[in-house]
């Protein structure tokens, strides 16, 4: 696949740059350049994303940092099984246990909530960082509700991270999933609230609880540009019906076992 003049291949992380330091060269330079190419499109391209990674792991499959990018390309294109194989594999190479919540939520992907539930309950979660652990109360929030137990779902988004007044990098999607799992249980007053709260901490525009208070508060929004024959008269845009900011998805996961 045809990499870009700007890309060097110097911009990828310096840690990432170490573990190249095994490969011959010309190889890692190669190697470099096609993760660069997986970070720089995943969010808008995610199918190119997923060919640059699918080069660089021909390259190196050996190099964890190619199989972690390998994994989260195949994420993005909703490739559950493929990405659950590359997290594990990244896993073994580094023993580390960052990935384990979104290896949980690809267990979710491939419709096996209670798979997800029992990684939240695993050892290894005590070993995750705060954001870490945050993600996969999430990710157990997100089972429960594919298993229908919306108060369960709730119940488990209630924590000191969610009661904190403190603005952290997963403060809003998680008061976003618990306003979410409390507007589908049909508790909309308190939904407002923590959407409202979401908009406060949701300072990146990373998820659209701005739309959903709006929506609860019965906002109409009119697209000036948009002329019907002529008249003057402004037409109502339609409201773009994405989620925006729940837990890590409502994608679909891997076969294989740890």
């Amino acid at each position: 696949m045809p990499i870009p003049e700007d890309v060097t291949g110097d911009e990828i992380d310096k840690d990432v740059r170490q573990e190249l330091q095994s490969l011959p060269k010309t190889l890692a330079e190669d190697v470099a350049k096609n993760l660069v190419m997986v970070a720089r499109l995943i969010d808008e391209d995610p199918e190119g994303a997923y060919g640059y990674s699918r080069v660089a792991l021909r390259l190196a499959s050996r190099v964890a940092a190619v199989r972690e990018a390998a994994g989260f390309a195949a994420y993005a294109n909703q490739k559950y099984s493929e990405a659950l194989a590359e997290f594990r594999a990244a896993r073994r190479m580094t023993g580390t246990v960052d990935l384990w919540p979104v290896m949980a939520d690809c267990e979710r992907g491939l419709s096996r909530p209670e798979k997800a539930l029992d990684m939240a309950g695993a050892p290894e979660v005590h070993k995750l960082d705060k954001a870490g652990q945050v993600e996969m109360r999430l990710v157990a929030a997100g089972a429960r509700r594919d298993m229908g137990q919306l108060d369960a779902a709730i119940v488990t988004l209630q924590s000191p991270e969610l009661a904190s007044n403190s603005v952290q990098p997963w403060t809003a999607r998680l008061r976003y999933a618990y306003a979410d799992a409390l507007l589908a249980a049909g508790r909309e007053g308190e939904a407002r609230e923590w959407f409202a709260k979401a908009v406060e901490a949701d300072r990146d525009g990373s998820t659209d609880a701005s739309d959903r208070l709006a929506e609860l508060d019965g906002v109409e929004f009119v697209d000036a540009l948009d002329e019907s024959d002529g008249d003057g008269d402004s037409a109502q845009g339609d409201r773009p019906a994405d989620e925006g900011g729940e837990e890590t998805r409502d994608e679909k996961p891997a076969e294989d076992e740890d």
